[in-house]
């Protein structure tokens, strides 16, 4: 088996190739809750420079900005980013876009007050990098925050059945990873002071099938996964899902409603 360390480069291409296809934020929209939850945790003040990196549509970002500061919304996906745009200024708010790489942040040390990523920078490969380049920008005593999905999610039991289907690329760390807390302590390696809430999701469906439906039209992993596979592949595929959508809903009456854990991660750099 090789050793070599993966082709972070090209799984980045394909990663922006998968969250591209369909509308994330047709699925973003669905659940913003967590996005006003982060930026409570994090006590964000008025005028305070703001960074959201893998931004989506702006489900933390326009949180931000309705507390008054001074937001910079990235993604990898320009779509993403010009939707966030046009929600915020929907609501009258004002925040600045810029494609931006997890990996690879464009920005000067030090340059923000607060950086924050809302299931969005757990997806980039590189995890020590992305862990690198959250610490970079944040000055000393900034903060860092993050709604990233548990290791015993139902997001982790979806991945866990595409995956299956569709495997992940080869010697890339889980992105659950960014849900556990020894994982992350190694990630900072001491450059923050960690604090983890335990936090919920619930997705709303009216019906199982309804979410397979859903997400295969408009969540790029989804998507793209069915799109791999022959129609054999796609009906089990799908079978797989919907057991996980069953697995997970606590609803009794046709509908679905399935909480999803997640881990909020708070971190003060030193």
């Amino acid at each position: 088996m090789s050793t070599a360390a993966p082709d972070y480069e090209a799984i980045t291409e394909r990663q922006q190739v998968v969250w591209s296809s369909g509308d994330f934020g047709r699925v973003g929209a669905l659940n913003v809750l967590h996005g006003e939850l982060l930026c409570e945790s994090l006590d964000i003040h008025p005028r305070e420079r703001v960074l959201d990196v893998g931004a989506g549509s702006g489900v933390a970002s326009l949180p931000a900005a309705r507390r008054w500061a001074d937001v910079t919304s990235t993604d990898f996906v320009p779509d993403l980013l010009d939707q966030a745009k046009r929600r915020a200024e929907a609501d009258g708010l004002s925040i600045a876009t810029q494609i931006a790489d997890a990996q690879n942040l464009p920005f000067d040390d030090d340059s923000y007050d607060v950086v924050v990523s809302t299931f969005g920078a757990m997806f980039a490969p590189d995890q020590q990098r992305v862990a690198d380049e959250l610490v970079r920008v944040c000055r000393p005593g900034g903060r860092i925050g993050m709604c990233n999905w548990a290791p015993d999610s139902m997001m982790h039991d979806v991945f866990g059945a595409t995956g299956r289907h569709v495997p992940p690329p080869p010697r890339v760390e889980p992105v659950f990873n960014w849900g556990d807390e020894t994982k992350v302590r190694e990630l900072f390696a001491g450059r923050v002071s960690l604090t983890f809430i335990p936090r919920e999701v619930t997705w709303r469906f009216p019906s199982v099938d309804f979410m397979l439906e859903y997400f295969r039209e408009w969540y790029g992993p989804t998507k793209v996964a069915f799109g791999a596979l022959d129609e054999a592949a796609k009906a089990a595929l799908a079978n797989d899902l919907l057991a996980v959508y069953r697995k997970h809903n606590r609803a009794d009456d046709g509908t679905l409603v399935a909480p999803s854990a997640y881990v909020e991660v708070i971190a003060v750099k030193r």
